[in-house]
């Protein structure tokens, strides 16, 4: 069976929103380190033990500052003209073998299943995320590079609204494949993924 599901296009803010809240998903204890040393400050300061409140707000600030930094790098990935691809109107067709994109009848790109990392149901979609580390191997890039890059794993994805399918039919289909793939947890015993 092959699902083919509507045209559709992902916006740029849902993109951002979803890439934000994986990244914060997947970073949320290292709050405990600036907070930890923040509350050891405020300790210190109040017993007399220590003088200056200023290492206090010089963590918080690197903390905030941070944050802000992969914020920039999510929001900044929707103006590159290599995300121009993510953004653009595609018909998916799914089948056990692959995912087919296309633009038109004669435009498109095809997706192994061996390209996907994991997938997540979301209250209105499917979230799947892609592996980078295939299209890694071989590049020489710095440490700096190299932690971005790592950093954004999660922010290449797919995202499949169940608007988008034609019939209840293709969604029960798409969720029963992803679950014998592994890709979504389920009571389906996960095949290799091809």
């Amino acid at each position: 069976m092959i699902v083919k599901t509507k045209k559709y296009a992902l916006e740029q803010k849902t993109y951002i929103n979803i890439a934000l809240r994986q990244w914060l998903k997947e970073n949320w204890k290292w709050v405990f380190i600036p907070l930890g040393l923040i509350i050891l400050n405020v300790v210190l300061y109040a017993t007399g033990a220590f003088d200056h409140y200023w290492p206090a707000i010089v963590i918080f600030v690197l903390a905030v500052l941070y944050v802000l930094f992969w914020a920039v790098q999510i929001t900044g990935i929707t103006q590159m003209e290599q995300s121009k691809p993510l953004f653009q109107k595609y018909v998916y067709e799914i089948d056990s073998r692959q995912i087919l994109m296309r633009i038109n009848a004669k435009e498109g790109g095809i997706l192994k299943w061996s390209q996907i990392s994991g997938a997540a149901k979301d209250k209105d979609a499917y979230i799947l995320y892609l592996d980078n580390s295939e299209s890694m191997k071989g590049v020489k890039a710095n440490w700096l590079a190299r932690t971005v890059t790592k950093g954004l794993a999660k922010a290449q994805f797919l995202y499949l609204p169940f608007s988008i399918f034609t019939s209840d039919n293709d969604l029960r289909f798409t969720e029963a494949l992803l679950k014998r793939k592994g890709l979504l947890a389920g009571e389906n015993i996960a095949e290799p993924v091809k």
